[in-house]
């Protein structure tokens, strides 16, 4: 049988760098779960001239389209056909689309690791009705608590649309500034507008909407890609976006006292109160056969409690295998988790 070593990335985080090799144990089955076109087996780690690799066998050889699919693993540095004592090199092919400068220029406090937040669109995407559409046309994402963009950014990686909803306006300022002189400093073609949200002539919030070609020539042939970004209260998605108009939603939840809402005094001391009153709104945007992944802190919340959040909101979690296998520490007062879940489509 086909045996493979992974050679995984060195996170800058030295934690999350511990816990690499089994969060990419555990993305490595959802994929083979999902896209892949063989068999994967013997999923485990081993020292080979003294580094540590992930290891696996498959019943056939991986082909190409399976190539193009571990090329996107989250933490994936190199990947290696295992021929006795020999390791021989496969040619990878990322779905991305930008300068990884994008996901790792931003350092500020509360940032949420960028190969985590790839990891995490990762498995939700692949839990979708159609995982193939993680290679496939241009995605809208949404992330409904997006702090300084982190996920925006990993989806313009993928060559995805994207929207964010954030309360913070400093953290709205600094996104703005910074996407801004990325795009210019990279020298895409773009527009960038801002200005106020209002609905009913109630004044919601504040908005950045960028629009940007990968080529100069997509973007005079008009093949574009959005970025929107709204200073607006999380419980607002559903006034401000259309019913069935996002493919995923990807969020990194609070892990303590900072939250998306500030409808309620209620919601804002509480990550559990947040989610149960967002989810629904959130699910009304979400198209049939999309997803939903969302990742928080286990001491603040437990897995149950998520679980009957979004199956009150109407959708099928994931349960089981892979998806039981992604608690990790992050510092000792955040055991991080997620959680992934579809909404069915309509019979």
């Amino acid at each position: 049988m086909p045996q493979y070593a992974i050679l995984v990335y060195p996170a800058a985080n030295r934690v999350y760098t511990d816990s690499s090799p089994r969060l990419l144990r555990a993305e490595l089955q959802v994929f083979g779960q999902t896209t892949l076109t063989t068999d994967l087996t013997e999923i485990g780690g081993t020292k080979l001239g003294g580094v540590d690799y992930v290891t696996f066998t498959t019943a056939d050889p991986l082909s190409g389209a399976d190539l193009e699919h571990l090329s996107n693993l989250s933490s994936l540095y190199a990947l290696f056909e295992v021929t006795g004592d020999a390791l021989r090199p496969l040619t990878v092919s990322p779905l991305d689309k930008v300068d990884s400068d994008l996901l790792t220029i931003q350092k500020y406090p509360g940032k949420t690791n960028e190969l985590f937040t790839k990891l995490l669109l990762n498995v939700t995407a692949l839990a979708a009705d159609r995982p193939d559409g993680l290679l496939g046309r241009p995605l809208h994402v949404l992330d409904p608590l997006c702090g300084r963009g982190t996920t925006l950014n990993q989806a313009m990686m993928y060559g995805y649309h994207a929207t964010g909803f954030e309360t913070d306006g400093k953290d709205f300022d600094a996104y703005g500034q910074f996407i801004k002189t990325w795009l210019r400093t990279k020298r895409f073609k773009h527009t960038a507008e801002s200005g106020a949200v209002r609905r009913n002539k109630v004044r919601l919030g504040r908005r950045l909407d960028v629009e940007f070609g990968l080529s100069k020539e997509d973007y005079k042939a008009g093949d574009t890609r959005k970025i929107s970004y709204l200073n607006c209260d999380t419980l607002t998605v559903d006034e401000l976006l259309r019913a069935g108009s996002v493919d995923l939603i990807v969020t990194d939840a609070p892990y303590g006292v900072q939250h998306g809402s500030h409808r309620s005094a209620e919601l804002s001391r509480s990550p559990r109160e947040l989610l149960a009153a967002a989810v629904p709104v959130w699910t009304r945007v979400l198209r049939p056969g999309g997803a939903l992944g969302i990742s928080w802190n286990t001491l603040v919340a437990k897995r149950s409690e998520l679980v009957e959040i979004l199956t009150r909101a109407g959708l099928r979690v994931c349960e089981g295998g892979p998806y039981d296998e992604f608690e990790h520490r992050v510092d000792q007062a955040i055991l991080r988790d997620l959680v992934v879940a579809v909404k069915p489509r309509q019979e």
